[in-house]
Order: C-alpha cells, then sequence, then structure tokens
C-alpha cells in the first residue's frame, strides 16, 4: 500500500512521533492506522515527541570504571524533575548508558544514539531512549559525556550527592595500590568540591590570562587608591592579583583542604608518591554537574492551571 503524506501526516498529530518514525509505522504495518499506533507504542515513541519541549535540567552523573583501571566513563543524563532522577528506573538506564559509552569508540552524543542499544540491538540508543521517555513520562536528554582511556596510569572516579557533581581523575603512575586510588580520590572530592578549571598554570590559555588581565586593571584603575600609583607599580600589581586568580583555578596550585599545613594539591600528591615508592602525577579531570548551565524549570503549578482553564 502506498504510504501518504496526509497518513503519515495523520498519524504524527494523534502520536506526537516524529515524522520519519511515523512513516516507519506505516510502511511496517502496510498502512494499518491502528496497527501503526501499536507500532509506535511498542518502540516507545507515540509520546516521546510531545515531551521533548520540555526543559529537562534536573537528572543524574554517573560514572564507571572497567577493571583494569585505564579506561572510565562519564555521562550527565537529564530529566525534568529531581523526583524522576531519585527513581530507581531512570538511575538503571543511566548507569546502562555509561556502560555502554566506556565500551564504545563514539565522539559526540549524536553518534552515540546511532549505535545498536548494546542490551537490545533490534533497537538503537535512540530508540532505547525514546522507550524510556514514554516509560518515565518526562522528557530526558543525554547531554554529554567523555571518555578516559589511560595509556601510562590509571582512572579514579567520585559521585557527589547521588549524582549531582560526578568527577574522573586520570593519573600516570605503575602504581594502582589501595593507597593510590584513594589519594586520587580525595584530589577527585577536592575537585567536586571547589570546581578548578585547569590541572596547572601550564594548562592555562593565554588568551584566558590576557582576558582576566584585562579585567583586573580596569578594576584596578577604576579604584581611587590607585589614581597616582606609577604604571610599573600598577602593573605589579596586576601579576600578584592574577597569580593568585589562577592558584585558585588551577587544581595543583590549590590548598589541598584536608591538609592541615595549608600545604597545595602537587604538595600532597608529592608525598604520596614518597609515601607509596611510585610517581603519581596527575594528567586529566572532568567534572559534569547535574544541570550546569541550563534553564532550570519554574513549577508553578497554579499559574499552569490558570493557563490551561483559560484555553492557553
Amino acid at each position: 500500500m502506498a504510504i501518504t503524506a496526509s497518513m503519515v501526516k495523520d498519524l504524527r498529530e494523534q502520536t506526537g512521533a516524529g515524522m520519519m518514525d511515523c512513516k516507519k509505522a506505516l510502511t511496517e504495518t502496510d498502512g494499518d492506522f491502528d496497527k501503526a499506533i501499536e507500532f509506535l507504542r511498542e518502540k516507545g515513541l507515540a509520546t516521546a515527541q510531545k515531551k521533548a519541549g520540555r526543559i529537562a535540567a534536573e537528572g543524574i552523573v554517573a560514572t564507571t570504571i572497567k577493571a583494569d583501571d585505564k579506561t572510565a566513563a562519564i555521562v550527565e543524563v537529564n530529566a525534568e524533575t529531581d523526583f524522576v532522577a531519585k527513581n530507581e528506573v531512570f538511575q538503571t538506564y543511566v548507569k546502562e548508558v555509561v556502560e555502554q559509552i566506556a565500551d564504545s569508540d563514539v565522539a559526540d552524543v549524536e553518534a552515540f544514539k546511532a549505535q545498536p542499544w548494546a542490551l537490545d540491538t533490534s533497537m538503537t540508543v535512540a530508540d532505547k531512549h525514546a522507550a524510556m521517555i514514554a516509560k518515565i513520562g518526562e522528557n530526558m536528554n543525554i547531554r554529554r559525556f567523555e571518555k578516559i582511556v589511560s595509556a601510562d596510569g590509571i582512572v579514579v572516579s567520585y559521585i557527589h550527592a547521588g549524582g549531582k557533581i560526578g568527577v574522573l581523575v586520570e593519573a600516570a603512575t605503575d602504581n594502582n595500590s589501595d593507597a593510590v586510588k584513594e589519594a586520587l580520590k580525595n584530589v577527585a572530592m577536592q575537585i567536586a568540591a571547589l570546581n578548578p578549571k585547569y590541572v596547572s598554570t601550564a594548562d592555562v590559555p593565554d588568551d584566558y590570562k590576557a582576558h582576566e588581565k584585562e579585567i583586573l586593571m580596569a578594576q584596578a584603575k577604576n579604584d581611587e587608591k590607585n589614581a597616582n600609583k606609577p604604571e610599573n607599580i600598577i602593573e605589579k600589581m596586576i601579576e600578584g592579583r592574577l597569580n593568585k586568580e589562577l592558584k585558585e583555578v588551577c587544581l595543583l596550585e590549590q590548598e589541598y583542604v584536608k591538609a592541615e599545613n595549608k600545604e597545595t594539591v602537587a604538595k600532597y600528591l608529592e608525598a604520596v608518591s614518597k609515601e607509596v615508592g611510585s610517581t603519581v602525577t596527575l594528567k586529566k579531570f572532568v567534572r559534569f554537574e547535574t544541570g550546569e548551565g541550563l534553564e532550570k524549570k519554574n513549577e508553578d503549578f497554579a499559574a499552569e492551571v490558570a493557563a490551561q482553564m483559560a484555553g492557553n
């Protein structure tokens, strides 16, 4: 039977599924409208598109570390409400997602969604995701992920507040003892708490330094206390302020929060290296915070009901 554009349009309006999904459903069912609806429902697509416009800024971050301690992955999956983020079904799904990412070599979310779903290769990751949206009843979004494969060391992970923040830390070392893992976990906790931007000052881009210096210079010139100070004195003052700021955003230069003698993270790792008899060099970290940079949903149910009653 020939599938017409009007048939696809009618099915889409009734189910809220995507145009290509509707066309596929009609093709698979030889144009039988009722069977096409069942096809979409079975695939979890009948309601997924209608929910796709809702703001998904809650959710969780999940991590996984393979048995060799060298391969790890981190993912942020968003939902609309914190209630769903605490739901066991949602959390299990996110764990399955991060496990598949760790076993994949895809570079971005779209490529990942095009993969076969590892636990049921009859569907893609996108199909599974749509089915989960229909099952849970909220819009969800696989927002971002990263995978680390360490060639000369190990990776550890840390999850804070049940998935509000997740951290991966990679270090170059030939020692994967519990003592080293504990030390790196301590560093991961520091990253979760203080949110550094770079590993060390050597990693800070020149344009970042230049931009921050411009801001500090403008602040200094706008301060009346500096009105009569020579330019070279102001320049030195700015350099001092910039160096102080860089120590706050660079992990190794930060004061280690668990130290009693105000040692830096770099000094802490030096002490750990000496204690275990192997060099432990921090190489990389990844920090995801749930909903970071996303617009939060305004839960005003009274206004929502009033709008619906008004016909909006």
